[in-house]
């Protein structure tokens, strides 16, 4: 088993690679966070001084102490940049969407096992603390059989973003390639492929050129329905999460409180991260024998982002098998890539 630290570096360093790489590649031992792309402003040195800061991607991926890169750019950048870092010899952390269609992941697949090197898909929602809760309550068995799951993902954010290039519509932009990537990849690994789906689209915002709201019905064997809906006009949302079974219910609001903790600057190794607020427990709802139903608060282990990058070293270093698969990827391309019903 090797523990030789993984030489890293980020192709970028906005609010992604501030708040959910930096701290975590920084935390874990298996990691050393070496270089950052930066074309203009050196910012990533006012956080870690050490940092050895390119003007250039096509500098960075010169650079032969680099084994691992993360592809933390625009979406529409995602294809061309992971092509370039394989190219280069260098394992891959790519984020969501990992690429915006079938034939890139595809491509992208053929590449990595061409390089014989890595190409991680980084979807860290996976190890929420809401959705953890959802996943062991559906493996426990307690709701019986499972008949539906309401998955959601919504905010209120009316008016258009002030970062115009989210704004375009160009592959991989809007809220389908936005928000989609964490509930598809979230109802994948809980129930794998669906035998079909139904896909819905809509653009409401004033002035809005890009999808603002989606929903995704998947089914599956033995009559269980699947939900996946997201909207940017939600302004009092419900639970993020509705599951009915057989022998009971389930809900659980988005809870997770590792985004909000990493914003105020928390260190992932402390206690208190990725602990959620009492009072935020799930609602578990079962029938007794004689038919009674009886509601009980669920508690949540915390939040774990690092789990995410302790796959990846365990990936590279030792040959485990990653959790996000790459058959997982190629569903998921082909959900968000599916015209949607007219």
């Amino acid at each position: 088993m090797t523990t030789a630290p993984i030489r890293t570096a980020l192709l970028a360093y906005g609010m992604s690679g501030k708040l959910f790489h930096a701290p975590f590649l920084t935390a874990h031992p298996g990691f050393d966070l070496q270089a950052v792309a930066e074309r203009s402003e050196q910012r990533m040195r006012l956080n870690y001084p050490t940092i050895r800061s390119y003007s250039s991607v096509t500098e960075l991926l010169a650079d032969p102490t680099i084994e691992l890169v993360v592809v933390n750019t625009p979406s529409n950048t995602h294809f061309e940049l992971a092509q370039q870092a394989l190219r280069a010899g260098k394992h891959v952390v790519l984020e969501k969407p990992v690429v915006t269609s079938v034939a890139e992941m595809q491509e992208l697949s053929a590449l990595a096992q061409q390089m014989d090197r890595h190409l991680l898909a980084y979807q860290n929602r996976r190890w929420d603390s809401d959705f953890a809760a959802v996943r062991r309550v559906v493996n426990s068995g307690q709701l019986g059989h499972l008949i539906e799951a309401h998955f959601r993902f919504d905010r209120y954010k009316p008016t258009l973003n002030i970062k115009k290039f989210k704004e375009e519509p160009v592959p991989g932009s809007g809220l389908l390639y936005d928000l989609g990537p964490h509930l598809i990849d979230q109802a994948l690994s809980l129930f794998g492929q669906p035998l079909s789906f139904h896909k819905s689209v809509g653009q409401h915002r004033p002035g809005s050129r890009v999808t603002d709201f989606f929903s995704l019905h998947l089914r599956y064997p033995q009559g269980l329905n699947v939900w996946l809906t997201s909207s940017l006009l939600v302004a009092a949302p419900g639970p993020a999460y509705v599951l009915h079974g057989t022998l009971g219910s389930y809900q659980k609001d988005r809870t997770d409180p590792q985004e909000a903790q990493l914003l105020h600057g928390m260190s992932p190794l402390v206690a208190e991260y990725g602990q959620e607020t009492p009072g935020q427990e799930g609602r578990l709802t079962l029938a007794s024998p004689d038919g009674t139903l009886i509601t009980t608060a669920d508690p949540a282990e915390p939040g774990d982002y690092l789990s995410l990058f302790e796959a990846v070293f365990q990936t590279i270093r030792n040959g485990v098998p990653y959790p996000i698969r790459e058959e997982q990827l190629q569903w998921q391309m082909e959900l968000l890539e599916s015209p949607a019903a007219v």
